[in-house]
């Protein structure tokens, strides 16, 4: 009877498959040993005194890094930086994304040449386009100063220097380097969508506008939202675009957490600190995707 109850197992094929394993560990020990191992490292380092050229033994220490956290002032303000960021960078990004990726799919000249160039800053490393909007903000001889005084619009300014100037003209690096990503996301769901619904809608009647608020942003919605919620985080952990472009100045007013978090491990030898400060963003991050999660999961019900 356990031979034939095994054999039918065998057929309707319930029986695991163990020889499975061996063709997931090339994937998933990378996956282990460079991400999962030192982000439990990083958790276990953020309970204890850790720092650099500590000649005494590391101790455990509890939760004192997060008590001495919670009144850290100057982390809180670049906590609140990297909301206004990931946020400032995010929202415009998406809508310029939306834009171009609507022109790129109508049937142009060159739409070929147009979609290769769009993607140029995205093939960009971030320190490449770090190094190239320093010249054009240069106060001396980058280009942006140059055409407002040729345009006789005043002087110009140090744009990544000024106390009031630095954040929004780092956010508008950050809106131009990221813009491709988001907007062949959404060309790519755009692609998708069936000729017909808007054929069949203009039959009707339906204005442009109407076309895309019935029939093109349905569609569109779920690569939005998923490309939305990535970007936020993608923003929310930038380091190397800011880190060249400012260094977290002035005064602190381009400190991103991750620049706050670099510098007290890196600059002041700080490293569990550090640690329980990279804590805090993991926890954020989760917080965000588990309600991105939740409200996918119920519009997926309410389908």
């Amino acid at each position: 009877m356990a031979t034939a109850t095994a054999r039918s197992s065998t057929r309707t094929g319930k029986q695991p498959d163990h020889g499975a394993w061996f063709l997931v560990l090339p994937a998933l020990i990378p996956i282990l040993v460079l991400s999962v191992g030192p982000l439990l490292y990083g958790i276990a380092l953020a309970f204890t005194d850790s720092q650099s050229g500590r000649t005494q033994p590391t101790q455990w220490v509890g939760l004192l890094n997060f008590q001495d956290l919670l009144h850290d002032t100057l982390f809180w303000d670049s906590f609140r930086i990297g909301l206004l960021w990931a946020v400032g960078v995010t929202v415009p990004q998406f809508f310029l994304a939306l834009g171009l990726a609507l022109l790129l799919n109508e049937n142009l000249r060159f739409r070929w040449l147009a979609r290769a160039l769009a993607i140029i800053p995205w093939a960009m490393p971030e320190v490449v386009v770090g190094i190239m909007w320093r010249l054009v903000y240069n106060p001396d001889a980058g280009i942006l100063n140059e055409t407002i005084r040729n345009l006789g619009l005043g002087d110009g300014r140090d744009w990544l220097s000024g106390l009031s100037t630095a954040l929004p003209a780092v956010i508008l690096v950050g809106v131009w380097a990221g813009m491709p990503q988001t907007t062949v996301a959404l060309l790519a769901g755009l692609q998708n969508t069936p000729g017909e619904l808007h054929e069949a809608a203009a039959i009707d009647g339906a204005g442009a506008w109407r076309r895309f608020r019935t029939v093109t942003w349905p569609a569109l919605k779920p690569i939005a939202l998923s490309i939305t919620a990535l970007n936020f985080i993608w923003n929310f952990n930038s380091f190397a675009l800011v880190y060249v472009l400012t260094n977290g100045g002035p005064g602190g007013r381009t400190r991103l957490p991750m620049l706050f978090a670099y510098e007290e491990a890196f600059r002041y030898g700080q490293f569990g600190y550090a640690a329980a400060m990279g804590c805090v963003m993991v926890a954020v991050i989760s917080v965000i995707l588990a309600v991105y999660l939740v409200g996918r999961l119920r519009g997926g019900e309410e389908k």
